[in-house]
């Protein structure tokens, strides 16, 4: 009885010992995978960091002011040239009478594909 029990015993340590070992490799194997996304994580802000010290550099008012004198023929605005709202001109009147019969509304009202369409693309039933 004695020798069954020790036999059950080392064969539960031997169990125990492999599944320890392979919680270590698994917890290895995550802590190399955390330490890769770290890197990737630390590669990808200095990245960003490069991007945004050449935008900051190509967005440099100065800059564009150089490259405007030098590609764009652009005068400065004079005086003589703005021009008060006074002297613009009235709203246009509404295109769409308020008298008038609405053309979407009459088909919305009588949607018969053969009953006369104020649109006039149909011409009344086949003969």
């Amino acid at each position: 009885m004695m020798r069954v029990l020790n036999i059950c015993l080392i064969g539960a340590l031997v169990l125990a010992a492999a599944d320890v070992y392979t919680i270590k490799f698994e917890s290895a194997r995550q802590a190399q995978h955390v330490a890769k996304l770290r890197l990737e994580i630390r590669r990808e802000r200095d990245a960003v960091a490069a991007l945004r010290a050449e935008w900051a550099k190509l967005d440099n008012p100065a800059r564009i002011q150089a490259l405007a004198r030098r590609h764009l023929q652009l005068r400065a605005a004079e005086a003589r040239q703005i021009d008060p709202l006074d002297n613009l001109p009235e709203r246009p009147p509404d295109r769409v009478l308020v008298d008038e019969a609405d053309p979407i509304g009459t088909v919305i009202v009588n949607p018969d594909p053969l009953a006369h369409s104020a649109t006039g693309s149909a011409l009344g039933p086949a003969r």
